[in-house]
Formats: C-alpha cells, structure tokens, sequence
C-alpha cells in the first residue's frame, strides 16, 4: 500500500494539537492578528492546514485559544493578600508581573496579545475579554471594594504600558533595565492603585 502522507508532515496524533498552538502563538507574537495565517501557522507547525481547521477552526477560535494566559492573577492573589504585608503587596504584584514576562516561554502569548489588539478589532474584542476574566475579574474579585474595577484596570494599563515599552519597543534603558530596579520604581504606584486614595489629588 502506498504511503500518501505527505512528507514532513505531521500525522493527526496526541501532539498534533498542542504543536499547533505553539506555533500559533509564536506566529502571532511575530505578526499579530492580521499577519498571521492558518497556511503560515500550519507550516510552523509541519501539519497540513486542514489539521488546524480540525483542531481549532477558523482563526478567531485559535486566536482565543494561543492568548490562554500562562500564568493569572486568579492563582497567585489570594495567597498574596492572605499571608503578605498589605504595604508590601504593590512591589509583590509588580514583581510577579515582571517575573512572568522574563520568561521566555512565557512571552510569545503576551506578545500575541500586544501586537494583535493594535489594528484589529475582533482580536482586541478577545484580547479585552480574556483580560477581563482572567486579570482584571480576578484583582477586583480579591480587593472587594466599590473601585474595585477601576483599580484593577489602572493597574492592567500600567502593566501593559510597560510592557509595551520594554519587551515590544525596546526602550532605553528601560528595556535593559534590572527587574529589581523596576519593582523599587513601580511598585510604590501599584500599591496605590490597590489602596491609595484615588481622588486625593482631586479633591486638593
């Protein structure tokens, strides 16, 4: 019987799909939303493009599965809030956030996230809503307070704003910056996006 798969191909097994999706972040880490394709995404991948269809469907549904954060606010905040120093808790947050980043393997679903949300509005529609769940939800679920959103969002902006300059743009010297030197400097304005009188100033 002749063998009519095609070479270098990968065949429908248990590791088809997971291969996919790392291929799938990395291509939109590389070119966002629009620039990533099903055909480049299956080439990375070694699979034919019908396996992508097959495990994900259209690109959207693979979108919203390569952006599954590797790490969220939900595993770690509780634990933080229940056994950490309440002054301390803005350097922890910041911290953790950084530490999450500078892991390589960890990078290519956030960069997925930065460089799709920019010109496309159906990846930003996911983008906003896997935050919501998955960040933002958490970090005003754990302070329990009438802000709560709010604060939770202005943390997010800052988190992203950072990230943007240091991991996307490159920055200087922030992008070569120490993690700890980052923490000494942010942490204190986590901290008040968590507690701090937000309407301080306003009411001056």
């Amino acid at each position: 019987m002749t063998d009519t798969r095609r070479s270098g191909r990968r065949p429908g097994d248990a590791d088809t799909r997971g291969a996919i999706l790392a291929a799938a972040r990395d291509e939109f880490a590389d070119g966002g939303f629009d620039g990533a394709t099903i055909r480049g995404i299956a080439a990375r991948a070694g699979v034919d493009p019908a396996l992508v269809y097959h495990y994900f469907g259209a690109k959207d549904k693979l979108f919203e599965a390569a952006i599954d954060l590797p790490v969220a606010p939900e595993t770690f905040l509780p634990q933080v809030f229940a056994t950490v120093d309440r002054n301390r808790i803005g350097e922890i947050v910041t911290r953790q956030f950084l530490s999450v980043w500078e892991d390589a393997s960890n990078r290519p679903v956030f960069m997925a996230m930065l460089r799709s949300v920019v010109g496309n509005e159906q990846a930003a529609s996911l983008v906003r809503e896997r935050l919501s769940k998955q960040v933002f939800g958490p970090i005003a679920e754990v302070l329990g307070i009438p802000d709560a959103a709010l604060r939770a969002n202005l943390i997010g902006a800052q988190f992203i704003g950072l990230a943007l300059a240091r991991y996307v743009g490159r920055v200087e010297p922030l992008a070569s910056a120490d993690v700890e030197t980052l923490v000494t400097a942010l942490g204190p304005t986590i901290q008040r996006y968590l507690f701090g009188d937000l309407e301080a100033d306003a009411a001056r």
